[in-house]
């Protein structure tokens, strides 16, 4: 999806459907070498690829429905992506807390479901033609400590990922939240205090903070990786559409005033923007 960062000369601003002047955002230092990428629940459409691959080095791939959808459009758009020298995040959508509770209590575990989503996400990494070793990615859209069920469930399915062609990732919450008293923790952290503690293979980690700071807003020119609060990542989302509007007063003015992100020659494509150390941060090509 993108070129070198600090080749873009671009800033994100706010679309508006009417005639309101556009809000620009400060830029702020980056790397040499990072890269950033988008993701949506919708594929965009195979005609806007080469103006987003003028901003965007990546793009998310969904390998399922992606939250609160009916249907995936990105199913058959790699080879499209491909062809727009895009790299991927490759993403599995995962199951909310209350959907395990509810399977296990019509019998199905949740070391069971972890399973069995886990090989529908094999099957559909392979149709897509995704080569070995592509990290895939469990999309945990709850934060805060994993409960019994979800971090039972998040392990099967890592552990059943890890022993395929593929490799196991996640997508989780990389923003501090109370804990104990006087404590807080990222379900980025517990994931690698459990995975420590049960020495089950290791999870690649695509975490998600948008609270600003340490992210800057909606900005083609993202604050460096490593401010993210999480070592040792493969990406940041650093930025949300609809933006949260409790963590993210510090950077309201570069949303649009419908809360949205997006790219001042695509005005009415809203996207979350990601950074990363790596142009594929999937190694899905």
């Amino acid at each position: 999806m993108r070129l070198l960062i600090t080749s873009l000369a671009f800033i994100l601003i706010a679309a508006v459907t009417n005639a309101q002047q556009p809000l620009l955002n400060p830029s702020a230092g980056v790397s040499n070498d990072s890269y950033i990428g988008f993701d949506r629940n919708d594929y965009p459409g195979d005609s806007v690829l080469p103006t987003l691959r003028k901003h965007f080095a990546f793009t998310g791939y969904w390998l399922n429905n992606p939250p609160g959808e009916q249907q995936n459009t990105w199913a058959g758009k790699r080879d499209i992506l491909l062809r727009n020298n895009f790299g991927f995040l490759v993403l599995f959508n995962g199951r909310l807390e209350a959907e395990i509770n509810k399977a296990q209590k019509s019998g199905t575990a949740p070391t069971a479901l972890g399973q069995k989503d886990a090989a529908s996400a094999i099957a559909a990494a392979q149709r897509e033609h995704f080569p070995a070793h592509t990290i895939l990615f469990l999309d945990q859209e709850e934060g805060g400590r994993l409960e019994a069920p979800q971090s039972v469930y998040l392990f099967a399915w890592t552990e059943a990922i890890a022993r395929s062609p593929y490799l196991p990732g996640a997508y989780v919450s990389g923003q501090p939240v109370p804990d104990a008293p006087g404590q807080t923790i990222t379900t980025a952290q517990n994931i690698r205090e459990e995975v420590a503690a049960k020495h089950l293979h290791p999870i690649t980690l695509f975490i998600y903070q948008d609270s600003c700071p340490p992210s800057n807003g909606c900005t083609l020119h993202p604050p460096d990786i490593t401010a993210a609060g999480t070592p040792n990542i493969a990406a940041w989302q650093y930025a949300q559409s609809p933006r949260r509007p409790e963590i993210t007063r510090a950077c309201a003015k570069t949303y649009a005033p419908n809360g949205n992100c997006y790219t001042p020659d695509l005005p009415n494509l809203h996207l979350d923007l990601s950074v990363s150390p790596s142009p594929d941060p999937s190694h899905g090509r």
